[in-house]
């Protein structure tokens, strides 16, 4: 017997908003019945009703819905799903602050629905694979994890900073990598661009276990870079996100008794391996691995308490900025899950 397709509802028509109803328009099992955007769709290249608010979407009648509206829109559409029994993907950040994240996290958890945040990230090919060889002690002991995200402005993004909107991503990600919590972060942002908000962040941090962060967020740079380089007692992974390629560098087991190349390359130099690893969208596994939530199939999505997590440390970076202090995490959050989550 075939199964009845899942009826999904986006919310925002922005730039993510329009790559997510790609992805939904062609997801096996899922039917894309309508989206919300005051604005309509001015391309008229949709198929499915374009309505101008969530009210509309739920007299359509959706089994599950994707948040891709502004991020300081997220607590009030969010809370109106959970009120309505409808599972929800928000994008990342799950909200703009601590206390809004926390009532979203409540609100679905009281209700009993699967909701979960597009930290996508987690789905890159080379973010997956490099977990997978952490978790298999090829590195050994990690001492040091360093990401570099930087490009040119978006303009698509007026209501939060660089460390809501992009820092996010490497705070999930490195946490998620590793299999640590954060335990102190000491940040410093500029504002270059005349915006309320700032254009750029650093950051150096501690992970539970000993383990160095160190984050270099910006968005005024020409140079469009996603790094993340994890060094350990065994050499390093360097991951470039942009490409989901995944480059080992193995600390030398042989002398170089040349003193000239010695001398310029270092004694500690060893093989270097890029691996072959099978490249699919990161956006498209991240809409299948919520479905199948959704349609109660066992299944490893962010879950809200994981954001929370995330915007947690976001919220104490802005706070250690601001203050020109080190900040200690909250060590009471519960501790980083395991990659799969059973959901009935």
């Amino acid at each position: 017997m075939t199964r009845a397709r899942l009826r999904a509802g986006l919310i925002g028509l922005g730039a993510m908003g329009r790559n997510h109803a790609r992805v939904l328009a062609a997801l096996d099992g899922v039917e894309l019945v309508g989206i919300v955007d005051p604005a309509g769709d001015p391309t008229g290249a949709l198929r499915v009703p374009v309505v101008a608010d969530l009210e509309g979407l739920l007299a359509i009648g959706v089994d599950y819905a994707v948040v891709a509206c502004p991020t300081a829109l997220h607590e009030q559409v969010g809370l109106a799903l959970a009120a309505s029994g409808v599972p929800a993907l928000i994008e990342k950040p799950l909200a703009q602050s601590v206390a809004a994240a926390s009532r979203l996290v409540e609100a679905f958890e009281a209700a009993g629905l699967v909701a979960g945040v597009g930290h996508i990230e987690r789905y890159n090919p080379a973010l997956q694979s490099l977990r997978l060889r952490l978790e298999a002690g090829e590195l050994g002991e990690v001492f040091q994890v360093v990401t570099r995200r930087q490009g040119p402005f978006p303009h698509r993004i007026a209501d939060v900073g660089v460390v809501m909107d992009l820092a996010t991503h490497d705070i999930d990600l490195t946490s998620w990598v590793v299999g640590r919590e954060y335990r102190t972060v000491s940040a410093r942002t500029v504002s270059r661009s005349g915006r309320l908000h700032e254009d750029m962040v650093a950051v150096v941090g501690q992970l539970a276990g000993g383990a160095m962060v160190n984050h270099l967020v910006n968005w005024l740079s020409p140079l469009k870079e996603r790094s993340t380089v994890v060094t350990g007692e065994r050499g390093c992974f360097v991951a470039d996100t942009l490409t989901a390629d995944l480059t080992w560098y193995a600390n030398g087991a042989i002398d170089t008794e040349w003193e000239a190349l010695r001398a310029f390359r270092g004694v500690a130099e060893g093989d270097m391996v890029r691996y072959a690893i099978p490249k699919r969208e990161p956006l498209l596994v991240e809409h299948e691995r919520f479905r199948d939530a959704v349609d109660g199939t066992e299944s490893d999505i962010v879950t809200l308490r994981q954001g929370l997590r995330t915007v947690r440390v976001a919220a104490a970076l802005l706070q250690s900025a601001a203050e020109g202090s080190t900040v200690e995490i909250d060590t009471d959050l519960a501790p980083v899950p395991a990659a799969t989550v059973a959901l009935s």
